[in-house]
């Protein structure tokens, strides 16, 4: 009786409690269940210690990491899975937890990074960025394409070599008027320009295969308001992508470059995407630059 007395004191705690449901689904490491949970290692290690010690949940040693998992009877987990209702970031673990292991698997990730950060390095003739880009334009479907906060619409550009047709937002007269006099000196006919804000999209709903918004979503005052709109204008079965940053410490981008928001974290852009009806989502880190401060590119997909 004693122990199960200690069990349910220890459970009472919010962030034990957190623990113990976090593990209760999957093996964990400090480290994750600290980016899980948002909190320092002392605390979390302190807190799986004390659970440790009452028997509730037992480690693995891998290396030099200790990965923790659940021990505790099913009728007391049972228990405390009612107790979770009570707990308003229970929701949140889960999605935060299900993003960590998505992190664990793609164990290759940190190779690519390496390799792509080499190419170019030495010089190869006929090899480039531009030259794989251009060969993956090709390969690309003709679609009808949005690009939500195009700026002067360099991307746009590119894009209209096999797009069916691309409509570039953009809520700087000025740039539209620019990007519209670039697209007529070059003959590009099947991009037109917009003056309209990515919170608000000038595009009749559901007549559009692919939204972007590259490096425009730090930018809209409300970022939910407009993946809902990207949403809206989507035809069913069309695709969103986001490049955008990573959450940073940079204050001085407000002023250089009229930041509203310091990027964003993987969890942030999902839950975005999924609140406004968005499938098949998946985020990634696809570019880390080597100089401060050290800016990180997340690139955030979904389907309609």
């Amino acid at each position: 009786m004693a122990s199960i007395l200690k069990s349910l004191r220890l459970a009472a705690d919010p962030n034990r409690l957190r623990l113990l449901l976090l593990l209760g689904q999957e093996e964990l490491s400090v480290a994750e269940l600290q980016e899980i949970l948002g909190k320092g290692q002392s605390q979390v290690s302190t807190s799986l210690a004390l659970l440790k010690n009452a028997g509730l949940v037992e480690d693995r040693r891998t290396g030099k990491n200790a990965f923790y998992r659940l021990t505790a009877p099913a009728g007391l987990m049972n228990l405390l899975g009612e107790a979770a209702r009570e707990i308003p970031e229970a929701e949140r673990d889960r999605e935060a937890s299900r993003l960590v292991l998505r992190k664990r698997q793609d164990r290759m990730r940190h190779y690519f990074d390496e390799l792509a950060g080499k190419f170019g390095r030495q010089y190869v003739p006929g090899r480039s960025w531009k030259g794989i880009a251009e060969a993956l334009l090709k390969l690309m479907p003709p679609m009808v394409i949005a690009d939500l906060g195009a700026g002067e619409g360099t991307l746009s550009q590119l894009l209209a070599q096999r797009a069916e047709k691309v409509i570039a937002v953009d809520n700087s007269e000025k740039m539209v008027e620019f990007g519209s006099e670039l697209a007529r000196k070059h003959n590009i006919a099947n991009l037109e320009y917009r003056l309209g804000d990515i919170e608000d999209v000038p595009i009749r709903a559901g007549t559009v295969d692919l939204a972007i918004l590259s490096q425009a979503l730090h930018h809209a005052n409300h970022p939910e308001r407009a993946i809902a709109e990207a949403w809206r204008i989507l035809k069913p079965g069309g695709r969103i992508a986001i490049l955008d940053l990573s959450r940073h410490q940079f204050e001085e981008a407000r002023e250089m470059y009229a930041d509203l928001w310091l990027g964003f974290t993987e969890l942030e852009i999902e839950g975005y995407l999924r609140d406004a009806g968005f499938r098949n989502v998946e985020t990634a880190v696809v570019h880390r630059e080597t100089e401060a401060p050290h800016f990180e590119t997340l690139l955030s997909v979904g389907e309609k």
